[in-house]
């Protein structure tokens, strides 16, 4: 059914008059006759009738009225609902605990007043056709191939990756701990699906490195991960050093920075170029983009 049709029946409703309608409507007089008369033909009734005073609803137009103006008012509703500033900003942050978590509660924290839609999507794919679907308006990935025509991407922070042991590993009192002196070390990271950007990232690590990832076990979820790791003199583990990892007294676990050199992961913002939501670009302003990688840095060559 045409909204302006339904405009215009309000309109005539209201004034009494076709003229004075044309008027509020900003249309020929004319116009409101052919928008009255073909609506009236698509409901197969009269809605007006025509007296030396003007325009009278019928009984069939007073009953089609108070829907039309509740159409009307759904429609509004609709559109506003979508218009650019109106809705939540819907960004994934791979996980709440991770660096794109905390950069965007550190977004959140600078501007209050924005309101925020947050997921944690699976995986690469996934997350980045939610973004040029327009079902997400951002993710942080790492993307390792040329993204889609029509999305957008920037660095927004290489993440030092620190390893988290337990009391009774042998790192468990290093100051630091030199990259290639963990070749041999049992370094758990169960959960990672194949396919992932993790995944990639870890397979040239340890290839380059001669590390053993090992991905097999159950995934029971971080707080898993940690107490198998505080239970244990030969299980570590590599965290982000911008992840938030919260341990009682009782695991005691061990933080240790990596180096010789660092193996950072690459967090960028993927978005549509297209996307016109104020509030994305309000946090590509406060990310910003991340300093070039040093020469003490790892990255996968996807990402240099």
């Amino acid at each position: 059914m045409d909204l302006d049709a339904l405009r215009t029946v309000i309109a005539v409703a209201d004034s009494g008059q076709f003229q004075e309608a044309a008027v509020e409507l900003d249309v020929t007089q004319q116009a409101v006759s052919k928008r009255i008369a073909a609506l009236e033909t698509e409901l197969g009734v009269r809605l007006f009738t025509r007296t030396a005073r003007g325009a009278v609803l019928t009984i069939d137009g007073q009953a089609f009225l108070p829907h039309a103006r509740g159409v009307l008012a759904a429609a509004e509703r609709a559109a506003e609902s979508v218009r650019p500033g109106r809705r939540a900003l819907r960004v994934d942050v791979v996980g709440r605990r991770v660096a794109p978590g905390e950069l965007l509660h550190g977004f959140h924290r600078a501007h209050p007043d924005l309101e925020l839609d947050v997921l944690a999507l699976p995986a690469e794919p996934p997350a980045v056709d939610a973004v040029r679907n327009g079902v997400i308006d951002a993710t942080f990935r790492a993307p390792r191939s040329r993204l889609p025509a029509g999305l957008a991407s920037t660095r927004v922070l290489n993440d030092p990756l620190d390893l988290l042991t337990g009391p009774a590993h042998d790192l468990a009192a290093a100051k630091a701990v030199r990259l290639g002196d963990l070749a041999g070390q049992r370094i758990w990271l169960p959960g990672m699906d194949d396919g992932t950007e993790w995944v990639a990232y870890y397979a040239e690590l340890a290839e380059e490195f001669g590390l053993h990832i090992d991905r097999t076990g159950p995934n029971f979820g971080f707080e898993h991960i940690l107490d198998m790791v505080a239970e244990s003199a030969t299980l570590c583990t590599f965290v982000g050093h911008r992840t938030r990892v919260a341990w009682t007294m009782r695991q005691d676990l061990r933080r240790v920075p990596v180096t010789d050199p660092t193996p950072v992961y690459p967090h960028a913002l993927v978005w549509r170029a297209d996307n016109p939501h104020p509030a994305l670009a309000t946090l590509r302003a406060h990310l910003g983009e991340a300093p070039a990688a040093g020469p003490d840095v790892w990255l996968p060559t996807w990402a240099r």
